[in-house]
């Protein structure tokens, strides 16, 4: 009975110390939003990331909104060692107009019990429409001659105008149209494309439509999407654990593209890294690696596994790698 007391306790003091390593000003890196003012009806959402870069799952149990005009969507509530999630806030422009603005309360239960509260607000317009309410390109492999286009339709003063579409982006081109218009209505047509040098990942940024009203100048368009990689490194995060200076520890680690291709090196800072690399392309390597730390290294290491493919298409994918090096 004693024994089992016992092993409880330490199980649960175990669990303690390694939840206070988890950072979570790194699990949430953004907490606040500000939409700005935006359009009535537009597809106003933002996408909080949650990271999770320690070697512990972490689990989201609910998401409480301190206002009815905005809804949190989780998209997954289990989030593994080296994976990252988002947490949707969804701005309702169709049902409320005016100054609006909520508190996301995270709640977390594994694993450690804690709360996060992220925060929202913005301006709701009504005399301006985006259709649709946002640029989504969704899920993307390629780049070359990708373009949308959404209609913008005012209702208001005769001379308002559309003077320019911003871009956060370089790789985001712009560029804008009128169609039509009457003594209170304009109607005009934005075209976004994405550029053949648009990097690999999720993308969510504000367009910024720039009018002629004082009132109104600067109303944002939602853009979004998801450009895939050329390379998927797992896991995510390559946790090697303690070791102690001179030793060594091996790992499987696995590299997806989306064609054949071939490993050049695998390198990561404060390690010799060692792999038997396959002189074939192939869409899949499964390499066994073989990190050694540096003599020099000591204490907690974080930093990146870089691995570089060979051929006339060279290319670079990364994972995390942490350890807990104890010197001599």
């Amino acid at each position: 009975m004693l024994r089992t007391v016992l092993a409880v306790l330490v199980i649960g003091i175990t669990t303690q110390i390694q939840a206070q390593s988890v950072d979570w000003k790194e699990v949430f890196p953004v907490r606040k939003h500000n939409f700005g003012t935006v359009a009535v009806a537009a597809k106003t959402e933002f996408r909080f990331p949650v990271k999770n870069e320690s070697a512990q799952t972490i689990h989201i149990r609910k998401v409480r909104a301190s206002c009815g005009c905005t809804t949190p969507i989780v998209e997954s509530s289990t989030i593994a060692p080296g994976d990252t999630s988002y947490i949707r806030a969804r701005f309702n422009t169709d049902t409320f107009k005016g100054k609006r603005g909520a508190n996301l309360t995270v709640v977390i239960d594994r694993p450690v019990y804690t709360e996060v509260r992220l925060r929202v607000d913005g301006y709701i317009r009504s005399d301006i429409v985006f259709h649709p309410g946002a640029v989504e390109f969704g899920a993307i492999t390629a780049t070359e001659g990708l373009r949308k286009t959404v209609k913008v339709m005012y209702a208001g003063r005769k001379n308002w105008t559309i003077k320019d579409v911003e871009s956060p982006q370089s790789w985001l081109k712009t560029s804008f149209a009128e169609t039509g218009s009457s003594r209170t209505k304009k109607n005009y047509l934005v075209t976004v494309e994405i550029a053949e040098d648009a990097p690999a990942g999720f993308f969510q940024d504000e367009l910024i439509v720039h009018t002629n009203d004082s009132a109104m100048p600067r109303v944002p368009l939602r853009v979004s999407g998801e450009i895939a990689s050329l390379l998927k490194v797992s896991p995510g995060v390559v946790a090697l654990g303690k070791i102690n200076a001179g030793e060594s520890v091996t790992k499987k680690i696995v590299i997806v593209g989306q064609k054949p291709f071939m490993i050049s090196s695998l390198s990561a800072a404060g390690f010799e890294v060692k792999a038997d690399l396959k002189s074939e392309s192939r869409k899949t390597h499964i390499v066994q690696a073989t990190f050694t730390p540096d003599a020099e290294s000591n204490g907690a290491t974080k930093g990146d596994l870089v691995i570089t493919t060979g051929g006339e298409e060279s290319t670079s994918a990364s994972a995390l790698i942490t350890a807990e090096i104890a010197g001599n």
